[in-house]
């Protein structure tokens, strides 16, 4: 597998687990909405990130939970610029995600700091995302996704679900590569058009996707996979998401995407401990 990433000309080697710190600057996501809207708030809210360990931040304006209202370029633009430039500014030395679909925000945010771009859609919703990302020559996260936001549960059927979505990564590798892009992080997107019992069976099978040789990112944090199945609310799917973390990190995750870095932290060096133990 590979095992870097270009960071704004820096080689990040890989070989212990990343945590991907969430901070969503936006009022409707599903577990942090209205959270971070306040500038204050966000920066302490990156720096607390930071202390616990987060590797990177990522910033996303644009809520991608099922039935999201849809917001314009412009209020995307609004919400995450400013952040982006007021972490870059605190934190000189972090690491910036920019989680959007959108190849203006992708191209601005990166202008403004972002070291990297998290695509669920997987360049299928702007068809110059990539040709953006190639441009820009930074890290992408790749995503698999149908559909959008506002359609994607009614998406949930598939042939083969491994084979169909390695598929899908094939075809987008192959483009990407084709136009120079060189650090492709995989993710295959765990709740977005996939039932509950789909997901974890990707999450079961999840080094099916080693063989596309890239890193594997799983973001599974306080999702409806983790508390519909216990019956609780995303408030209460801490203790679950540590769970399905610890499996993902098993099955050869890279990066973890999570709200609550402290436990995923504490996950991620309780894992690597079991790794040396077992040399």
């Amino acid at each position: 597998m590979k095992s870097t990433l270009n960071v704004n000309g820096k080689i990040l080697k890989l070989t212990s687990p990343q945590i991907v710190g969430i901070l969503n600057v936006t009022p409707d996501s599903f577990f942090d909405g209205g959270q971070y809207e306040q500038m204050e708030a966000i920066i302490a809210r990156a720096a607390a990130m930071l202390e616990a360990g987060a590797d990177w931040l990522d910033v996303g304006g644009y809520s991608s939970r099922p039935n999201a209202t849809p917001i314009t370029v412009e209020e995307e633009l609004h919400r995450v610029i400013p952040t982006i430039k007021a972490i870059q500014s605190t934190f000189p030395t972090s690491k910036i995600s920019v989680d959007t679909f959108r190849a203006e925000v992708a191209n601005k945010a990166v202008q403004a700091g972002a070291h990297m771009i998290n695509d669920i859609s997987g360049g299928t919703l702007d068809d110059k995302m990539f040709e953006t990302v190639a441009a820009l020559q930074v890290p992408y996260i790749l995503m698999h996704m149908r559909g959008n936001p506002q359609t994607m549960q009614s998406q949930t059927t598939y042939e083969n679900i491994l084979v169909d979505i390695l598929s899908y990564f094939r075809k987008k590798i192959l483009k990407l590569e084709g136009l120079g892009v060189k650090d492709i992080i995989i993710d295959v997107g765990l709740g977005f058009a996939k039932t509950l019992t789909q997901n974890y069976f990707l999450l079961n099978h999840l080094e099916y996707f080693k063989r596309l040789n890239k890193p594997l990112l799983v973001g599974a944090s306080r999702k409806s996979m983790i508390y519909k199945l216990l019956g609780i609310t995303p408030s209460l799917a801490l203790n679950g998401t540590t769970a399905v973390n610890t499996l993902a990190l098993c099955k050869g995750a890279n990066l973890l995407r999570v709200h609550d870095v402290k436990e995923a932290k504490e996950v991620v060096t309780i894992f690597e401990q079991l790794s040396t133990s077992s040399d």
